[in-house]
């Protein structure tokens, strides 16, 4: 009798106790669908504690939730659970997060209660995001160039036979083949930066920050908007391999976008932080140097967001739209990765450059 009853004290501590270890953030809900308990990893997952939760609806907490409350309502009728592998929550400062949601119906002093797991899902989400991206950005990139060298060669011949023909017709007829000339060079140009950057990158072992303080000092001296720019930098960051020129093109070809997109009373914000554990190309990096640039403008248009890194794609009337996209490439010629995030209030351009730990000074 009595190794019973330790058995049972047994079960009892230990499940009163392993809701707390869990890292599956938990969430019981009573028949009115209203909070009566969370772990600690859901409150890290919310990022509110169950004191300000508690006997709150579950789907108030949020600014919006892709879950209808009449499936929640009809778990506790039918007591079939249900598993929704992508839902999107939303909070009230406009972050979101993405979760695989388990619910079922549990019995707690003999009174039914919905039993809510969420696994947050947005790192594999994005892996594959990426990928995807990827994959028809290099599509894309290798059918432009494709069309480009085709363009090119007839233009060559286009503009060197307008020359001769300029030789053999008098003064005022040769404004025509200067016409043809111009236009000619004009679409070589617009060519070129299609077919994108020609030389590999000069690599030399230097600090990151140089280059983002000589960008601060040409917007600082260049800013007509009076648009406030500031860093953050962590000063803690080695020094890598990176091409000076190469890099400054790409931050600065964002940070120009940024300061086109936003009004004067808007900011930009240059800021590094060391990232652990990043996915860059397919592979796991362990560290690797992270570049913010963050404005608070109005935000990338939803429609675009997916392929703002494609040549052509632009969301400017007249934008040509091949920046980002040699900016991407240039990024890659560092085995890095360039990405954006972007909600209205908050636009995030992100460089990271793994950090080879065998050349760290």
């Amino acid at each position: 009798m009595k190794y019973m009853q330790e058995i049972q004290e047994s079960k009892n501590s230990f499940l009163q106790a392993l809701p707390n270890q869990m890292v599956t953030a938990i969430a019981v809900l009573d028949d009115n669908l209203a909070i009566q308990y969370i772990n600690p990893a859901a409150e890290t997952l919310f990022n509110k504690s169950l004191n300000k939760l508690y006997q709150q609806q579950f789907i108030g907490i949020f600014a919006v939730i892709s879950l209808c409350q009449s499936r929640l309502l009809q778990l506790l009728t039918s007591g079939q659970e249900f598993n929704d592998s992508d839902v999107t929550i939303e909070f009230f400062d406009h972050s979101k997060i993405s979760v695989e949601l388990t619910a079922s119906l549990v019995e707690f002093n003999k009174e039914s209660h919905v039993l809510l797991e969420f696994k947050q899902i947005d790192q594999q989400k994005q892996i594959s995001a990426e990928a995807f991206q990827q994959l028809q950005w290099s599509s894309a990139r290798d059918l432009i160039r494709g069309l480009a060298h085709e363009i090119k060669n007839p233009l060559g011949g286009l503009r060197g036979a307008a020359q001769l023909l300029s030789l053999e017709i008098n003064l005022e007829q040769k404004e025509y083949t200067a016409m043809i000339i111009e236009q000619a060079d004009r679409l070589t140009n617009l060519v070129d930066r299609l077919l994108g950057p020609n030389q590999l990158p000069k690599m030399k072992q230097q600090n990151i920050h140089l280059v983002l303080e000589k960008i601060y000092q040409l917007v600082t001296f260049n800013n007509p908007k009076n648009i406030q720019l500031s860093r953050d930098y962590d000063p803690s960051i080695p020094d890598i391999s990176f091409d000076e020129d190469k890099l400054q093109q790409v931050i600065l070809n964002i940070v120009n976008n940024a300061i086109q997109a936003i009004k004067s009373d808007n900011s930009i914000v240059l800021k590094t932080r060391i990232a652990t554990n990043q996915t860059i190309n397919g592979k796991r990096v362990k560290l690797a140097i992270q570049i913010s640039i963050i404005d608070d403008g109005p935000g990338i248009p939803t429609e675009i967001q997916d392929t703002i890194f494609y040549p052509m794609v632009s969301g400017r009337s007249d934008g040509t739209g091949l920046g980002l996209s040699i900016c991407q490439t240039l990024v890659q010629q560092h085995q890095g990765k360039l990405l954006c995030k972007s909600r209205p209030g908050k636009t995030e351009f992100v460089i990271l450059l793994p950090i080879n730990q065998e050349n760290i000074r």
